[in-house]
């Protein structure tokens, strides 16, 4: 039986009350060919068996990421997942525990965000992390709000560089506040001049490192222009693997950085769930969205975590609170902790060796295609790639999955009235692909192109 306690009359009073005509216009913002025009056709109930196989029968139509050579990058990528990572998360003291928020939180859980927020304001160069956040995108959005909370101004400079749903995540945010978004073309060449666009009225530029296509960058010139006009520079970095190779963005200037950590401890799982990174310098930590955790010792001068600063708004007023993000990636946030302690130091640097290694073994065998060529003249392991002018990126795609291949993603589902990127093509290679990989990629790419 259904449980709808609002009565007819009940309502029409709300729908009154916030000027709406039906229950149908909430829904205007959804584009028609997202909603559903009735029930789902779906069968009659069935036995559990009979669902089981049913269910298997529509996974067997994927091509599992494990199963053939892998390119996909773009923001989400495939790396080796030690397998004590999975054992240990899978414990009941982690994985079935409600994911704590409250200032009583236990002192293990306070312990390995604090180990995360360490480990974070380190890769980044940074001062100090919060606890996490949902993802790169929302974690990127929360970075301009406070950009312009710290300058007192309004504008925000979006790269052509960054990832197009940290892009429209941020000007979604932005959009019915007095903050504004100003958004760049895509870049696929990294000519963009945005020092010339930097003024007295900008809060921060937003850039990423390596970029969306792949470009990776100095950004201390930028930096140094930021400062000159009292503006923020935020880096997002979609691929932490990076910071064990690329020097970090707290070394190049950088005042606020945030990220994707889904690269260390967390699998891909069709692009989710993400691990929201986010790292400042300490004389913005009151305005940092988010929660920290700190370290104290207690009256018997044993060391304990507390949590030092939650300015959210079931802590605070909510006019003071910097964001009404409730909660972090608590078991994400432990896996990447998990992951970078197991590699340490030295693995760290050793895996981004590894992905570079991979990315330029991929560059020499696709240097042997006619027609094709790297736009990127400096990368870490991902980069873009031009078919030809009379080639269709996606079309590639389809034909190369039909042979068994995942091979890439083509820069035109992210842009699609963008003509001029539609043989552009994003492939990523890490410590996943094998030589044997990357022969059939080629091989493949020869017989379509």
């Amino acid at each position: 039986m259904r449980y709808l306690p609002h009565t007819e009359s009940d309502r029409r009073a709300m729908l009154a009350a916030i000027g709406a005509k039906d229950v149908e216009s909430l829904f205007v913002d959804v584009p028609a060919a997202a909603r559903l025009p009735g029930p789902l056709d779906l069968p009659k109930a069935q036995g559990e068996m009979e669902v089981e196989r049913a269910f298997q029968r529509m996974a067997m139509k994927n091509l599992s990421a494990g199963c053939a050579p892998f390119f996909i990058g773009a923001g989400i990528y495939r790396h080796h997942i030690p397998a004590a990572i999975d054992q240990l998360l899978t414990r009941g003291e982690f994985l079935t525990s409600y994911t704590p928020y409250q200032p009583e939180v236990s002192q293990g859980t306070l312990q390995y965000l604090f180990e995360f927020q360490t480990q974070v304001a380190l890769v980044t160069g940074m001062d100090v992390a919060n606890a996490s956040m949902y993802d790169g995108a929302t974690a990127c959005a929360e970075a301009a709000a406070m950009a312009c909370r710290v300058t007192k101004r309004k504008k925000v400079i979006l790269s052509g560089s960054l990832h197009p749903h940290y892009r429209s995540t941020t000007e979604t945010a932005l959009k019915y506040t007095d903050m504004a978004a100003e958004t760049l073309a895509p870049d696929p060449l990294a000519m963009e001049d945005l020092m010339g666009r930097v003024d007295s009225a900008t809060a921060c530029v937003m850039v990423q490192n390596p970029g969306f296509f792949g470009h990776v960058r100095d950004l201390a010139p930028l930096a140094a222009a930021c400062r000159e006009s009292g503006a923020l520079l935020v880096v997002a970095v979609a691929e932490p693997v990076s910071l064990g190779l690329i020097a970090p963005p707290g070394a190049m200037g950088a005042d606020i950085v945030v990220g994707e950590g889904q690269s260390l401890g967390v699998g891909l799982s069709f692009g989710g769930p993400g691990l929201g990174l986010f790292a400042t310098r300490d004389k913005y930590v009151r305005q940092m969205p988010g929660r920290l955790a700190g370290q104290t010792v207690d009256v018997d001068g044993k060391r304990g975590f507390v949590l030092t600063l939650s300015t959210r708004e079931q802590h605070i007023r909510r006019e003071k609170a910097t964001s009404n993000i409730c909660t972090n990636s608590g078991l994400c946030a432990l896996a990447f902790t998990m992951h970078l302690t197991m590699l340490g130091e030295t693995g760290f640097t050793r895996l981004a060796e590894l992905n570079h290694a991979a990315a330029v073994r991929l560059e020499g065998k696709l240097a042997r295609l006619k027609g094709v060529k790297v736009l990127p003249d400096s990368y870490f392991n991902e980069f873009a790639v031009h078919l030809g002018e009379d080639k269709d990126a996606a079309a590639v795609v389809d034909a190369l999955a039909a042979k068994g291949i995942l091979a890439g993603v083509p820069a035109s589902r992210f842009y699609p009235d963008w003509p001029e990127l539609h043989p552009v093509l994003i492939l990523a290679a890490t410590e996943t692909n094998t030589d044997a990989d990357m022969d059939a990629l080629v091989a493949a790419l020869q017989g379509v192109l």
